[in-house]
């Protein structure tokens, strides 16, 4: 009689395999384990963490201790009457940073790909890319500059023009704009830089046989060059919609911070969650967060086979 297999081993032919594929590259492997240990220990490990989520956490009582409460917390964050504006201006926010943030950077890779003049392209491609690199505290300090209202430069042109100064720094309802521009103005040579190295390995050969055929330069990037370039897009969106629910903490409390005329207007899920945590506990605020990753999975799932529709069966996954 033949014996069972033990369930859940692999086959002979599999375990074989996976052997020989360990010998062959054990040396990859071995200089695989510091990163795969340490996306263990700060990835993976912390998952027991989302269980204070349900509970009451006490400190005394450790987080499998403290009392459990179910959905309580989650009911807490939907019952709060800032729960709505918050989830509001991080959907606003990242909705036109998600979608400006698209238009620019192939707008700008499309113009430095058709630049000749070697010099100037590569200048003008280290002051695009030269933003990436400020903090949001030295983009604060600029924001700052431009619309303090003594001393700014945009209240100071106001007045050459024989115009009333505005008080920028009271008025929350023009700041939504101003975090949007800010960022697609960080983000973009940036991202410029991720199509335009998707550009250098375009076939030259479509390109000439197009020109050939009489093809001017605005039909020739809107025949060839965008099409190419969907792909790439629909993987860049496709990452920036799983975290449309998780707003930018490091933009909005550097260029805002606790402002409390502007902060209504502007904060989002994740000031909200700091704020919150000093006096509604780690339960809550980890509630929220869980809420936040469960929706961005939701939302990355459907874009994903959204875009295997449309995009003829190519997504993320």
């Amino acid at each position: 009689m033949h014996s069972e297999p033990t369930r859940g081993a692999l086959p002979p032919r599999r375990k074989s395999a996976f052997v020989r594929e360990m010998r062959r590259h054990k040396t990859l492997y071995l200089m695989c384990m510091p990163a795969l240990l340490l996306l263990l220990a700060l990835s993976y490990i912390p998952f027991g963490g989302l269980w204070m989520a349900f509970t009451n956490y006490k400190l005394l009582d450790g987080i499998f201790g403290s009392e459990f409460v179910g959905l309580n917390n989650f009911r807490l964050f939907f019952i709060s009457p800032n729960a709505l504006r918050y989830v509001g201006n991080t959907l606003i926010i990242n909705a036109w940073g998600l979608l400006l943030g698209l238009v620019f950077p192939i707008s700008l890779a499309i113009a430095l790909n058709e630049l000749r003049r070697g010099v100037f392209k590569r200048i003008t491609q280290g002051v695009m890319f030269f933003p990436y690199f400020l903090s949001w505290i030295v983009v604060g300090a600029i924001s700052w500059a431009l619309f303090n209202t003594e001393l700014g430069v945009v209240n100071s042109i106001y007045r050459s023009l024989g115009w009333e100064p505005v008080r920028w720094l009271a008025r929350g309802e023009y700041w939504k704009g101003f975090l949007i521009s800010f960022n697609v103005w960080k983000w973009s040579g940036y991202s410029s830089i991720i199509y335009l190295a998707a550009m250098s390995n375009f076939d030259p050969n479509l390109f000439q046989a197009a020109e050939v055929d009489g093809a001017n330069k605005w039909q020739r990037i809107y025949h060839l060059t965008l099409p190419l370039l969907k792909p790439t897009a629909v993987v860049l969106t496709l990452l920036s919609v799983g975290r449309i629910f998780y707003g930018d903490f490091g933009m909005v409390w550097g260029i805002v911070g606790s402002n409390p005329v502007i902060g209504p207007y502007v904060h989002v899920i994740d000031t909200y969650v700091f704020t919150s945590m000093r006096s509604l506990g780690f339960s809550y605020t980890t509630a929220v967060g869980l809420m936040q990753s469960v929706l961005g999975l939701i939302l990355v799932v459907g874009a994903n086979a959204l875009a295997k529709r449309i995009n003829d069966g190519e997504g993320l996954f």
